[in-house]
């Protein structure tokens, strides 16, 4: 079973651009499903960004044309590509595997089995 392990979150100003990270150790996550969740106090977690096992692509509407998620060729990799951000994108950003077969885009917590342990995205 794969484990994950997000890194690169940190304070920014509003309108820089952070990249987070999410390394998969235990298996590659080929032909999984993957997602991007973040969670702020008070609020259910949610989705922002997922790919399918096709890499099929969706996002949030509030990060469309400003995220971008993105695996490394050796499927080990996920990464979230913020830019432009804003002070509503603060949250601890956690990612989220589902195993093949996978090829529908999952964007409700529920349908993930495996999680990272977040990391915090301040923008201010």
């Amino acid at each position: 079973q794969v484990q994950l392990v997000e890194s690169g979150g940190g304070s920014v100003q509003a309108g820089r651009s952070l990249t987070i990270s999410c390394t998969a150790s235990g298996d590659t996550w080929r032909n999984y499903c993957m997602g991007w969740f973040r969670q702020t106090p008070g609020k259910e977690r949610e989705a922002v960004a997922a790919v399918d096992g096709r890499g099929d692509t969706w996002y949030l509407d509030s990060v469309k044309d400003r995220f971008t998620i993105a695996q490394d060729n050796a499927k080990t990799t996920l990464t979230l590509h913020m830019n432009n951000l804003e002070s509503e994108d603060t949250g601890i950003y956690y990612c989220a595997a589902e195993p093949p077969p996978c090829d529908v885009l999952l964007v409700i917590p529920i349908m993930y089995k495996t999680w990272g342990q977040g990391t915090q995205v301040t923008v201010s």
